[in-house]
């Protein structure tokens, strides 16, 4: 790549003392510089309740990324990427202190990129006063984390207070998950593939599994988890955006609303669950003590901080159907938990049966085809088939075969960039493909609510399932 076709910006990170921006932000900024990403003139605020001048955050910063990368620190890039640092000490719920933001923008002519590494509570106030200091207009851009609210009422709030200041295509709505390299490949693998293009529906697939699990509790957010629960905080923000992605109909081309178009369609023609059908479709869980990794962990209930009358889940699974001619019938299980058995995050297509049966039914009966695209750890796509065991014996004895795709052997010269380094790089694109909509967020949690609410009614508790197994089990399915 041209560097010259990136032009020069001003990052500016609300929330720059936060965990988001020194785990994630700043060390991939650090990578971009490494890759010359970063135009000569782009400048780093840190943006922060905090009496630090410029020193001071820059030996802050320095810090971090001996934390949290996982080689050393190149100077060479260091000398460069230090000198683009700057801190703003600013408390955003005072909206007269953002002149002091504007003084230190002011000294560029940069577009400016703000980074809402904040609670969605602040959003607002932020936007407020990025707008009093009249900083909000084209073409500078926001880019937000989700999950944006925990309902879709919450979401409309949050996403008009944004809109009053910024255009829809000033919004950059971030779900990392999107930015991972397996799941860019799903449209490649999808769409650029005879094999997988043409045998994509209900008439060769038989199911679908989507799994996220986790072998971590909450360390120490118990206080924020348990406001939001395992369905809001995973299923809502990540899960679904899969689903869209594996289930989409080809779009026109690989524009953002292209895209998003497809996606917005299977978001809407998902299959609703409510009273009528929640105790056949959905499954909630929640920690408790168990062996995890051979140490003892706590519940749920006795993590730090936990409200011990807390019936918030930990775990969910939910069995999916979308409605429309591709997919009738065909159903999708989306799954994720913490404290389970295995750290992993998949999905697993499965094929249906051939309809003859030329062999036994002993090997009829054995495992399905099936594709199965591991997004951590370890990218990989696996195609499982059956094969003939070499022999002499009459009769055809088979076997499950597997062909593997690794990334790490198969680009053993290519860097595996972290979702953050692509998505803060497609943000100073102006490429809007790889980010959610409004119309997608609110189609998301408008499914979402029925679940929840259907819950309450009910009075529907978790089931408790011990840390370190692979939690309850959902019951089996009926289109």
């Amino acid at each position: 790549m041209n560097i010259k076709t990136i032009q020069p910006y001003n990052l500016v990170i609300f929330g720059a003392k936060g965990d988001l921006a020194c785990r994630k932000l700043i060390p991939s900024l650090y990578q971009l510089e490494k890759c010359n990403y970063l135009h000569k003139d782009t400048k780093i605020i840190g943006v922060g309740r905090a009496n630090w001048n410029d020193n001071y955050y820059t030996q802050i910063t320095f810090q971090i990324l001996k934390k949290f990368i996982k080689t050393d620190i190149d100077i060479q890039y260091w000398k460069i990427f230090k000198y683009r640092l700057s801190f703003c000490n600013l408390d955003v719920l005072e909206i007269k202190e953002f002149n002091q933001l504007k003084n230190i923008i002011n000294q560029t002519k940069n577009t400016n990129i703000y980074y809402f590494a904040m609670p969605p509570s602040t959003f607002g106030n932020i936007c407020t006063g990025l707008g009093k200091i009249k900083l909000n207009t084209e073409p500078n851009r926001i880019i937000v984390e989700k999950p944006i609210g925990i309902s879709l009422q919450s979401s409309k709030i949050i996403n008009n207070q944004l809109g009053k200041y910024f255009k829809e295509n000033q919004i950059f709505r971030i779900d990392h998950y999107l930015g991972k390299e397996t799941i860019l490949n799903l449209l490649a693998l999808r769409f650029a593939n005879t094999l997988f293009y043409n045998n994509w529906d209900n008439s060769i697939i038989d199911h679908v599994k989507i799994t996220v699990s986790e072998t971590v509790g909450i360390e120490g957010r118990w206080g924020y988890f348990d406001q939001i629960g395992q369905t809001r905080d995973m299923v809502q923000n990540h899960l679904l955006q899969i689903l869209s992605i594996i289930a989409m109909s080809p779009p026109k081309n690989l524009h953002a609303n292209s895209i998003r178009r497809e996606k917005i369609k299977v978001l809407k023609s998902l299959r609703k669950i409510d009273i009528s059908n929640i105790h056949q479709n959905t499954i909630r869980g929640q920690y408790s003590s168990g062996i995890i990794n051979g140490q003892l962990a706590p519940s749920y209930l006795d993590e730090s901080g936990a409200n011990k009358n807390s019936s918030t889940e930990t775990f969910v699974e939910i069995l999916v159907y979308i409605d429309n001619k591709r997919w009738k019938g065909i159903p999708f299980y989306l799954k994720t938990g913490k404290r389970l058995l295995h750290k992993k995050s998949e999905i697993i297509i499965y094929f249906k049966k051939i309809p003859i049966q030329l062999f036994n039914q002993k090997n009829h009966d054995k495992t399905l085809n099936k594709l199965k695209i591991k997004l951590q750890p370890n990218e990989s796509i696996e195609m499982t088939f059956l094969n003939k065991i070499p022999n002499l014996n009459s009769e055809y004895t088979l076997k499950n075969t597997k062909l593997n795709f690794n990334y790490s052997d198969s680009f053993k010269n290519k860097n595996i960039y972290d979702a953050y380094d692509r998505l803060l790089l497609e943000s100073m694109r102006n490429n809007q493909s790889l980010f959610v909509c409004r119309e997608e967020i609110e189609a998301s949690w408008k499914w979402i609510d029925s679940i929840i609410d259907a819950w309450s009614y009910y009075g529907i508790k978790p089931i408790l399932y011990p840390s370190g197994t692979t939690g309850p089990k959902l019951p089996k399915h009926t289109s």
